[in-house]
């Protein structure tokens, strides 16, 4: 059974609601997700996410070890520069994502929550002579993010990630609530996920399934590296890749507006030509209220819906915008 990161101090703040599923542990909100929402996408605040897995490798062949399990480049991976990469099932199906950089001397990478002992356990079975040392570093180190244009500084020795939507602070955990203290107010998961969705970006478990492969959800390139072989799964990349049609793709859907509740994870996306009764040609993966969009999500279709139909995500009317290309 997978052993649950800490507890949020945070989740003892004023007005703070605990987060619910994969999410729990940490806040879902402070009080009012929309102005955190909007603090976030102006670059204030900063966001708990210390409910990620912390998994740490060191050694002389950590990179040149790595390279040859994940889908990146990352045997020549420059300090300091962030990287996602992905493990692939033997007939391409993600399995595990990692968000991760490196400082010099040790690999940093976090993960999802729930994943990080089937993670452990893959790696560890993989060392063989490598001059490796896998470590889970989740009781020490919480995730702490920093949207993009915030002025918040990382304590000096703080290992930063820094991608293109933020920073992400590996912060040992003793020092979690002085430093929200010092630079919030936090905001809680409820808006970072909306402006996830918002940015089109897939999750682990919301956006995939059994059997998703990371043409679907548009990861070719980001996440995976065409100019790398060598790495379980690498066939699938490549047939699908050369021959350009994955089974299903990631669509972003404006909702309307006007229903109460938004679609579950896993509601039924059908053409709204042919009714709430008709085929299902997909299904919801992530439903948001956006503090300027309304109700928005990310759904998986069938390759072959066309574009431009208007759509039925469990029962609410829903227009589409391409993500992935058919």
């Amino acid at each position: 059974m997978q052993r649950p990161s800490p507890t949020s101090p945070l989740l003892s703040l004023p007005g703070a609601v605990p987060a619910e599923g994969q999410d729990e542990g940490v806040a879902a909100h402070y009080g009012d997700p929309f102005r955190e929402q909007r603090a976030l996408a102006a670059g204030s605040g900063l966001v708990d996410l210390s409910h990620r897995g912390v998994i740490a490798v060191t050694g002389d062949d950590r990179l040149s070890w790595l390279h040859l399990l994940l889908t990146q480049h990352v045997s020549e991976l420059p300090p300091g520069q962030a990287a996602d990469a992905l493990i692939l099932s033997a007939n391409g199906h993600i399995e595990h994502a990692l968000h991760l950089v490196d400082d010099g001397h040790t690999v940093w990478a976090h993960v999802e929550p729930g994943t990080r002992e089937p993670l452990l356990a893959y790696l560890e079975s993989m060392k063989f002579f490598y001059r490796v040392e896998i470590a889970d570093r989740t009781d020490e180190f919480a995730v702490v993010h920093l949207p993009a244009g915030s002025l918040a500084k990382a304590p000096d020795g703080v290992v930063v990630r820094e991608a293109a939507h933020g920073r992400d602070l590996f912060l040992p955990r003793g020092e979690l609530a002085a430093y929200a203290e010092e630079n919030g107010p936090p905001a809680g998961v409820l808006a970072y996920e909306a402006l996830r969705v918002e940015a089109h970006r897939p999750r682990l478990g919301f956006e995939t399934d059994h059997r998703t492969i990371p043409h679907e959800i548009g990861l070719i390139g980001s996440a995976v590296h065409l100019q790398k072989g060598c790495y379980r799964g690498q066939e699938t990349v490549a047939r699908v890749h050369n021959l350009g049609k994955p089974p299903r793709r990631l669509v972003f859907l404006h909702l309307d507006g006007s229903e109460v509740l938004l679609p579950a994870h896993g509601a039924p996306v059908r053409l709204a030509s042919d009714g709430p009764d008709g085929r299902q040609l997909g299904f919801v993966t992530t439903a948001v209220r956006h503090h300027e969009l309304g109700p928005i999500a990310l759904a998986l279709v069938k390759r072959n819906v066309p574009v431009d139909a208007p759509l039925l995500a469990g029962g609410t009317a829903a227009a589409q915008e391409t993500v992935v290309e058919p």
